[in-house]
């Protein structure tokens, strides 16, 4: 049998993947989210692509820090764009990266869901993590 720990490759993959896994502090935590944001870009929802486990894997361990240090009791992603949109002084017209004024509407009344484009581009305007967008 090999010893995984001995192989040079898995230990030169491992000191790229690994920072991510190991969400510490607030300067971990931004880096994790800039990897995520950057995976989302690159992989979208594409779950056949070699890199998606680690898109899931470090999306849980931002979940888990961020309800950790910001939690937010019982709000679901569209209370979250709700709540954003709100403190932006923004009217459903004024999403225009996520679709049209009747799409934002069926998102904020329930009636569609936020695909990772729209997720992912949210995010981006807002500063925040791609996970505050998405319900368990």
């Amino acid at each position: 049998m090999v010893n995984v720990l001995e192989q040079t490759e898995f230990k030169k993959a491992w000191a790229v993947v690994g920072e991510g896994l190991a969400i510490k502090n607030n300067k971990d935590y931004e880096k994790a989210v800039k990897i995520l944001d950057q995976l989302l870009e690159d992989i979208g929802d594409g779950e056949k692509h070699p890199l998606y486990g680690y898109l899931e894997a470090l999306g849980v361990m931002i979940e888990n820090y961020e309800s950790e240090h910001f939690p937010v009791s019982g709000a679901s992603g569209i209370d979250a764009l709700k709540y954003l949109m709100d403190e932006h002084g923004l009217k459903q017209d004024d999403l225009s990266e996520i679709g049209s004024q009747g799409v934002v509407s069926e998102i904020l009344h329930g009636r569609r869901t936020l695909n990772t484009r729209q997720i992912r581009d949210l995010a981006k305007r807002f500063g925040v993590s791609p996970a505050v967008f998405i319900d368990d």
